[in-house]
């Protein structure tokens, strides 16, 4: 089996885990589910082929540009970029360019949300659930302003210092910092009792009350330290 059909197999494995239905071309159902995965779907004339087409409710949102395992992925983001605009005429997209844009190998997966400000790609470690890219646009649809959870952190309000230490207030601020400069990865270093645990609720309780952040995982390393961690939550 070539390469390339070794990513199509595991990337058809991942979208059918992951809640989408996978057509082809030729037997087209879009109602068949509210995520249909199209595959080597024809483009208007100089456009060629998209590996995948992705559908909501029946309508095109997003493309999946497969590359066999080994490709740099962020080399191919242009190609993905360049079939989004070659759909055919009778689609008629509620947005446009498409906004879900992947780019995989089967073992790697890169994504990119054009609802995003500043736009860029990121590793993920699988597709999203087609529930999960009909949120977003709903999303969108709701607040066109801040459509996505980096357009509302940008947007966060100034930090009430209150209760705060000094030290406190400066990690947190270089976190929201960093997360609006799409950053996904922050380190915080402080001294044992200055007040870490109360640092990372205060973070965690400022994206979900005012970016609408979902799900938080907080992860400790010894019970004792889960029982503190619940006390600190406790004061939102």
């Amino acid at each position: 089996m070539a390469r390339e059909a070794r990513a199509r197999k595991e990337i058809d494995k991942q979208l059918a885990a992951t809640g989408w239905l996978i057509q082809s071309q030729n037997a087209l159902k879009l109602d068949a589910g509210l995520g249909v995965a199209v595959r080597e779907f024809a483009l208007e004339k100089g456009h060629g082929r998209v590996d995948y087409l992705l559908f909501l409710n029946g309508q095109p949102a997003g493309v999946i540009e497969a590359k066999p395992e080994g490709t740099t992925l962020v080399e191919v983001e242009r190609q993905s970029s360049k079939y989004v605009e070659g759909l055919p005429d009778w689609m008629k997209p509620p947005v446009y360019p498409l906004p879900f844009i992947y780019e995989s190998t089967g073992a790697e997966t890169r994504f990119t949300n054009w609802y995003d400000p500043d736009a860029r790609s990121r590793r993920v470690f699988t597709f999203h659930q087609p529930e999960t890219l009909a949120e977003w646009s709903r999303q969108v649809a709701a607040d066109d302003e801040h459509p996505t959870l980096l357009a509302r952190i940008r947007a966060m309000p100034e930090l009430d210092e209150t209760g705060l230490w000094g030290k406190q207030a400066t990690a947190i601020r270089n976190v929201e910092s960093s997360l609006a400069q799409n950053r996904p990865r922050s380190l915080i270093q402080m001294a044992t009792g200055s007040g870490k645990t109360f640092t990372a609720a205060t973070i965690c309780y400022r994206l979900i009350k005012h970016a609408n952040a979902k799900r938080i995982l907080f992860l400790v390393d010894r019970s004792n330290l889960g029982k503190q961690t619940k006390l600190e939550f406790d004061k939102f």
